[in-house]
């Protein structure tokens, strides 16, 4: 996109779910698929945040605020320079998304999976800063955004193409992207 993009064209999609549930990996070929501007929402935790997380201490949400408000900044100025910025953050509470909402035109593509599909994926991945036993915290503080006007639920059972491909047919169907050519002949 170009950089002259105004603010009804721009847009931002945050992948959101409990940790385990393939937010970046969906996120980045949502983006890839939308040639826009991707973030792992996690590159901009501070270190004492990561710190926590590493040692399987759960973040309050006094450790979150602060991240947040600077994933609704990043994210607002990406989308505005990009026209469409995709973000992958947990965005689990109510309250989390409001202040993520602060950046306007902000989209939510939920990846919902069962604790059992997720633990399983937790379990098969390495590298990864977040541990598998802070998983229940993850489910415990989700509220549940399904009802919410500016979210689209995917299924996490597929494969992440699939997935991500899912998320960007309902972004479409539910009118918060615009239908392609191919869209308007079918």
């Amino acid at each position: 996109m170009n950089n002259q993009t105004t603010q009804a064209d721009t847009r931002i999609i945050v992948v959101m779910g409990v940790s385990g549930c393939g937010k970046s990996t969906i996120a980045a070929t949502i983006a890839e698929l939308l040639s826009a501007h991707f973030k792992d929402g996690d590159e901009l935790h501070p270190q004492a945040n990561i710190n926590k997380m590493e040692a399987g201490i759960p973040l309050t949400d006094s450790d979150r605020e602060p991240w947040l408000y600077d994933v609704a900044n990043y994210s607002r100025k990406q989308a505005a320079h990009h026209g469409v910025c995709v973000i992958a953050c947990s965005a689990l509470k109510r309250h989390y998304r409001e202040i993520l909402n602060e950046a306007e035109s902000v989209i939510y593509v939920f990846l919902n999976g069962s604790f059992e599909l997720i633990s399983s994926r937790m379990q098969a991945r390495t590298g990864h800063f977040m541990p598998e036993t802070l998983l229940k915290s993850q489910f415990d503080a989700l509220e549940d955004p399904s009802k919410e006007d500016n979210v689209v639920v995917v299924d996490i059972s597929a494969k992440p193409q699939a997935i991500a491909a899912s998320a960007v047919e309902a972004l479409r169907l539910q009118g918060f992207l615009p239908k392609t050519e191919s869209d308007a002949r079918s």
